[in-house]
């Protein structure tokens, strides 16, 4: 008998560590675009592959960026903008932003923006997207 509770106990606490490492949510990196001074709009494109998100970050690398106007489309076709009008410094990110509804697969994020770049300096900018379980 005491074999037996000892075997219940190991099969529930392994399926409780099983199941908090499932649930467990991690950042990804969606995609990134060097961007110029020459061109005001960019797209990341993001495959259905990449699974279901519940927030996005956008973090700024070399140069300032100052962003306009973000759209997020989603695998059933609605779209949610996202004003976050500042400039980003580099080796600075936006707020958490959380995606409505509930966990959304990405279709494709539109950023608008004025970079600040001197001599031609191109900024750089990644999208990270917050994965909801299943593993890495």
């Amino acid at each position: 008998m005491k074999r037996f509770t000892c075997v219940v106990v190991c099969v529930i606490a392994l399926v409780a560590i099983c199941s908090v490492v499932l649930a467990a949510e991690y950042w990804v990196m969606l995609g990134q675009r060097t961007v110029t001074d020459r061109i005001d709009h960019d797209v990341i494109y993001v495959t259905t592959a990449g699974g279901e998100f519940k927030a996005l970050k956008i973090a700024v690398f070399r140069r300032p960026v100052e962003f306009k106007d973000v759209k997020v489309s989603f695998a059933n076709g609605e779209v949610q903008d996202i004003k976050i009008r500042r400039v980003i410094s580099p080796g600075e990110e936006t707020r958490i932003i959380d995606l409505s509804g509930d966990n959304r697969v990405i279709n494709r994020i539109e950023f608008w923006y004025d970079t600040q770049s001197i001599l031609g300096r191109r900024a750089v900018v990644r999208v990270y997207g917050l994965k909801v379980g299943g593993g890495r």
